[in-house]
C-alpha cells in the first residue's frame, strides 16, 4: 500500500523518480539559459540602435532567461508523469493514491516562486528609474535618463495626424519638417501629440513608443548612437489608411544633422511664417476630432 510520503515523492521509490527529474531539469535548464543569453539574445528585438533599444533587449534576454528554468521544470514534469506514470493496461481501472499535499514541496514552491516575482518586480523598477523609458510617460516623466556629456535633451515634437507624422524642432526657430533626422549621441526629448484622432508614434529601431493624444503632451526619452536609418510605424488603429502611416528617420553624425536642419528651415521658411506659434498641446477642430 502506497503510503502519503511516498506518493507525495519524499519517500521510497517515489524519491528516485524526483531525483530522476531533477537531473534531467538541470543540464537541460543550463543549456536553455545559455542558448537564451548567447543564441537567442543577439536576435531580439528591438535591437542595439540607441541606449533604449539595448536597454529594452536586455531586458527581453533577462526575462527569458529567468522563465527557462520554470518552463523547462513544467514541460519536463509533465512529459516525464505521461511516459513513466501512465497506466499500461487498459482494463485497469484504478484510482491513483490520494495526495493531499506536502509541507516540504509547498514551501519551496512558495519560496522559489515569490523570489521570482520579487526579482522581476525589482529588476523592471531599477531599470526604468536608471534608463527612463522609450515609452511615453505622460508630460512628467517619473524617470529621465542622462544623456552624454550630461546636457540638456534636445527636443523634438512628434505632431500626429491623418495619416502622416509631422516633426517640429522647438530650439531651430519651431522649423517643422516631413521627416525626421536626429543627430547621433544625443538625448531626445519626444513630446508626442496629435492634431484629430489617437495614434501611437513608434519607432522600432530605436526602441521608441509613445501614444499621441489630442490636447495631451506625451514624453519619451532615447538617446541615440551612431548612424542608423528606423521606421516609423502608427500603432494605433487610427481611421481607414492607418496601414500606410509609415515613415523612415535617420540618425546621422551631428555636422550632417546640421547641414540638414539649415536646408530644412531655409525650405519651410515661407510657410513657417504662417504657423501658429510652437505649443506642446494642440486641440483638434470639432470636424476633426471624429477623424
Amino acid at each position: 500500500m502506497t503510503t502519503h510520503e511516498e506518493a507525495a515523492g519524499t519517500t521510497g521509490p517515489d524519491r528516485f523518480h524526483f531525483r530522476r527529474i531533477l537531473r534531467i531539469c538541470v543540464p537541460v535548464t543550463i543549456a536553455g539559459m545559455l542558448i537564451s543569453i548567447f543564441l537567442l539574445g543577439p536576435i531580439l528585438p528591438p535591437g542595439n540602435g540607441s541606449v533604449e533599444a539595448a536597454g529594452q533587449r536586455v531586458d527581453n534576454i533577462v526575462l527569458l532567461t529567468a522563465s527557462v528554468p520554470v518552463i523547462t521544470a513544467v514541460l519536463i514534469y509533465f512529459s516525464y508523469a505521461a511516459i513513466v506514470f501512465r497506466e499500461r493496461d487498459p482494463a485497469a481501472v484504478v484510482d491513483g493514491p490520494a495526495i493531499r499535499g506536502n509541507a516540504g514541496v509547498q514551501l519551496v514552491w512558495l519560496l522559489v516562486t515569490t523570489t521570482l516575482v520579487l526579482f522581476l518586480a525589482a529588476y523592471g523598477t531599477i531599470r526604468l528609474l536608471a534608463d527612463g523609458s522609450g515609452g511615453g510617460q505622460g508630460p512628467s516623466p517619473i524617470a529621465v535618463p542622462t544623456g552624454p556629456g550630461n546636457g540638456k535633451p534636445m527636443q523634438v515634437q512628434v505632431i500626429a495626424n491623418q495619416w502622416h507624422f509631422n516633426f517640429r524642432y522647438p530650439s531651430y526657430g519651431g522649423v517643422v519638417t516631413q521627416t525626421v533626422e536626429l543627430p547621433a549621441n544625443t538625448l531626445i526629448e519626444f513630446n508626442v501629440t496629435s492634431l484629430d484622432v489617437i495614434h501611437s508614434f513608434w519607432a522600432y529601431q530605436l526602441g521608441v513608443k509613445a501614444d499621441a493624444n489630442p490636447g495631451a503632451n506625451n514624453i519619451a526619452y532615447v538617446t541615440t548612437k551612431g548612424p542608423l536609418a528606423f521606421n516609423v510605424r502608427c500603432a494605433e488603429l487610427c481611421g481607414v489608411w492607418h496601414g500606410y502611416m509609415f515613415q523612415n528617420g535617420r540618425v546621422v553624425p551631428k555636422a550632417q544633422f546640421a547641414t540638414w536642419i539649415q536646408q530644412q528651415q531655409t525650405r519651410f521658411a515661407p510657410i513657417h511664417k504662417s504657423l501658429t506659434p510652437y505649443e506642446k498641446l494642440y486641440f483638434p477642430a470639432p470636424g476633426r476630432r471624429g477623424g
